[in-house]
């Protein structure tokens, strides 16, 4: 029993020990700042989404949109074409459709047609939506969905020519 808590009490001045080595919040040098956001953002459109994009800008993206929710993914002939995802912004209180065509299908096929737009739960019905036809564009963004409230989803779709019906895709919902 002694040596139980002779133990115990070693144990105990062991762990009173550790923090003092230890740096705690506040104390030492700032942190350097972070080079990446010193450096200009980028305008490119991207596979990711980028809200600083020439198209984004066009229907009026607010540039701190990030997404939200998963990717979803249209299917054509059993591989994937394009993907869908939904962004939010904290600051203007509106959630956007993106819909990204990949570079195999704009290889393969031109002039198609393609929308997204964000799906309100509350509304049953899609917000924001934009439709392009005949288009060999690779980007594509929704005008903004003063949805912030509520339920939602992003939901992009992609029509080749001759094909009667075109693939669909949803994210997942988000509240």
């Amino acid at each position: 029993m002694r040596a139980r808590r002779t133990l115990i009490a070693a144990a105990a001045a062991a762990f009173v020990l550790v923090p003092a080595a230890s740096a705690v919040a506040g104390t030492g040098p700032a942190p350097a700042p972070d080079k990446q956001r010193q450096s200009v953002r980028s305008t490119a459109p991207s596979e990711s989404g980028n809200p600083n994009s020439a198209k984004a800008a066009a229907v009026g993206v607010c540039s701190d949109a990030y997404q939200i929710g998963t990717t979803a993914y249209i299917d054509r002939a059993g591989a994937h074409v394009a993907s869908v995802k939904q962004f939010y912004s904290p600051s203007c209180k509106r959630n956007y459709g993106y819909l990204w065509v990949w570079q195999s299908f704009r290889d393969k096929v031109k002039d198609y047609d393609a929308g997204i737009g964000v799906y309100s739960y509350a509304r049953d019905g899609v917000v924001g939506e934009k439709t392009w036809t005949a288009t060999n564009a690779q980007e594509f963004w929704s005008s903004p969905a003063a949805t912030a409230g509520e339920c939602t989803a992003a939901v992009g779709h992609l029509r080749a020519p001759g094909d009667p019906v075109g693939g669909q895709a949803v994210t997942s919902k988000r509240c």
